[in-house]
């Protein structure tokens, strides 16, 4: 099995999720299902061989259970972002003081800048950077400049519609791509072996690979034969209720 990741941070689902920010239209989550889910995404992630540092559910943030966004765990550095949905920016408070346990060094996206980690797409030691509605210019060369510093490359992905840059990719190592939407078009991305995902399971192309296993949501069976006709493992894990707050996979944990 290849290892590269051995930690992971995930932050509990709150009462409050069910007033959570959402395009979905795909009515309010159940939070008592919420956290079983999570529970099962727990193990899912233990099972793929990593620690897991549980935080407690905080309810002053709706949507703080998708961690993702709040930071950018590189191999040489933490990065704590700083979110573009101005109710989620407080969510970062704290987390410095978490990461530092594990990386002996932060760095931080400042104001006016914006980016979420959601946008952002780790293939080796280049980091592609969705341009959506929560990640600004400044936010992405901000962000750019940091990698510099380390010895890491990252580069810009126009987009339009979709809420990030990670909703229509997953990098499953090994130059496999999963894509959907208006990514198959993008030029940058012809350099990889490309599984397109059907339109109708465009949610599964958030799916999660953490070493040599790739973590799909449940009900995309399209998908799933696609991902184990390449020869990874598989676990598949339900997300429906995250989904109703246009979370997915990825977005749940922080992994390092």
């Amino acid at each position: 099995m290849t290892k590269r990741f051995s930690r992971a941070v995930v932050k509990r689902p709150c009462a409050e999720m069910v007033n959570g920010i959402t395009k979905a239209g795909l009515g309010k989550p159940d939070h008592e299902l919420a956290l079983k889910q999570h529970d099962s995404y727990i193990a899912a992630l233990e099972k793929c061989g990593l620690e897991v540092e549980v935080i407690k559910a905080d309810n002053r943030f709706p949507d703080s259970t998708f961690i993702e966004d709040t930071a950018v765990c590189t191999p040489h550095c933490a990065i704590i972002t700083r979110p573009g949905a101005a109710s989620r920016q407080k969510e970062t408070a704290g987390l410095k003081d978490i990461l530092v346990k594990y990386y002996g060094i932060i760095e931080e996206i400042n104001s006016p800048s914006t980016l979420d980690g959601g946008d952002v797409m780790m293939v080796g030691d280049h980091y592609y950077i969705g341009m959506s509605e929560r990640t600004n210019d400044e936010g992405a060369d901000q962000f750019i400049s940091i990698l510099k510093k380390y010895g890491m490359t990252g580069s810009k992905v126009e987009m339009k519609e979709m809420l990030h840059l990670k909703t229509g990719l997953s990098y499953l190592e090994n130059n496999n791509l999963l894509i959907t939407g208006e990514f198959l078009k993008k030029p940058e991305f012809k350099i990889f072996n490309r599984i397109e995902i059907d339109p109708q399971e465009a949610y599964s192309a958030n799916s999660l690979w953490i070493n040599g296993t790739v973590i799909v949501p449940e009900g995309y069976s399209g998908t799933l034969e696609k991902i184990r006709s390449l020869g990874y493992e598989t676990i598949i894990t339900d997300t429906s209720e995250f989904r109703k707050l246009d979370g997915g996979l990825s977005c749940l944990s922080l992994r390092f």
